[in-house]
């Protein structure tokens, strides 16, 4: 299973953990897994068309996914994952 790094602004969805557990081939599958252990948090993350919502960014180990093959990278059991949302202000 992959290791997946949560946000303090998305922890209350995890029980308050800052790392989680999730199983899949791929950053798609991962994601399914963690909304299906942690429902909810998919919506947060993944837009009504399933891409990833344009204020989230996903880590795979240091690189972003979408430098990679975005939802489709493959994922091994290794890996962690590293949810950021992305900051605004003035």
């Amino acid at each position: 299973m992959a290791t997946i790094r949560i946000p303090s602004t998305m922890r209350p969805l995890t029980r308050n953990q800052a790392e989680v557990m999730a199983s899949g081939t791929t950053v798609r599958e991962v994601l399914k897994d963690l909304d299906a252990r942690y429902p909810g948090i998919g919506v947060k993350l993944l837009d009504e068309h399933g891409a990833v919502r344009r204020y989230v960014n996903v880590f795979l180990n240091d690189e972003d996914i979408r430098g990679l093959e975005a939802l489709d990278t493959p994922v091994k059991d290794v890996d962690r994952l590293t949810l950021i949302p992305a900051m605004a202000g003035g």
